[in-house]
């Protein structure tokens, strides 16, 4: 006897649902695969279109369900290190909180620009992720910073300098013109920027007559 979720789809049905968008993720996501189009997706599961397209009707909703899929696997990787930082420093926690969001950010970088491609909707979606995700969480930090004091700088400010930096270097050419990897530069610029800001509160105090 088939049983039923709660939604009222079978548990074949979701397990296909499961499969399809399990296979979308390697197809899509491949490291220099060129697009791939729904016939692909159905070879590779051995499975008719009309199947696919039972489950998802277009391949917008598809890919939707598969970044679903990625941001939630972003989403545990950057709570397991804010809770790996936890009772450490404030830079600290940014540091690897921002570390760990770049790896992420990292491999989704191409197919994200791909999926964006010539989709303004499926580009807004997955902006809209991003920040939710990250940025949201960052700001958090931030803005605890601020209250606790060790941050004098406003967090709206240094929110924007470090988004801003992780954005380019994701997407621009440096990482490979100087030979290191997205992180490792990420790192060094989160260091710059966080040493200035917690130190930002020095030079006042050093100014002051």
């Amino acid at each position: 006897m088939e049983t039923n979720s709660v939604s009222g789809v079978s548990t074949d049905d979701a397990q296909r649902a499961d499969l399809i968008v399990e296979a979308a993720g390697r197809l899509f996501f491949a490291p220099g695969c060129p697009r791939v189009s729904m016939d692909d997706l159905a070879r590779e599961l051995g499975m008719s279109k009309k199947t696919i397209y039972r489950h998802f009707p277009d391949k917008r909703s598809l890919l939707a369900a598969v970044l679903d899929r990625k941001f939630a696997s972003v989403e545990r990787s950057l709570i397991a290190a804010v809770e790996g930082a936890e009772g450490q420093p404030l830079d600290v926690r940014i540091q690897r909180f921002l570390i760990a969001a770049g790896s992420e950010l990292d491999k989704l970088g191409a197919a994200q620009l791909a999926l964006g491609r010539g989709d303004a909707m499926l580009r807004e979606y997955v902006e809209q992720r991003v920040d939710a995700v990250i940025y949201r969480r960052l700001d958090e930090l931030l803005v605890d910073g601020h209250r606790q004091g060790v941050l004098p700088a406003p967090p709206e400010l240094l929110s924007a300098i470090i988004s801003g930096a992780l954005e380019r270097l994701l997407t621009s050419q440096l990482p490979r013109e100087l030979d290191w990897t997205a992180a490792d530069l990420l790192r060094a610029t989160v260091d710059t920027v966080l040493y200035g800001a917690i130190h930002s509160g020095d030079h006042a105090v050093d100014d002051a007559p």
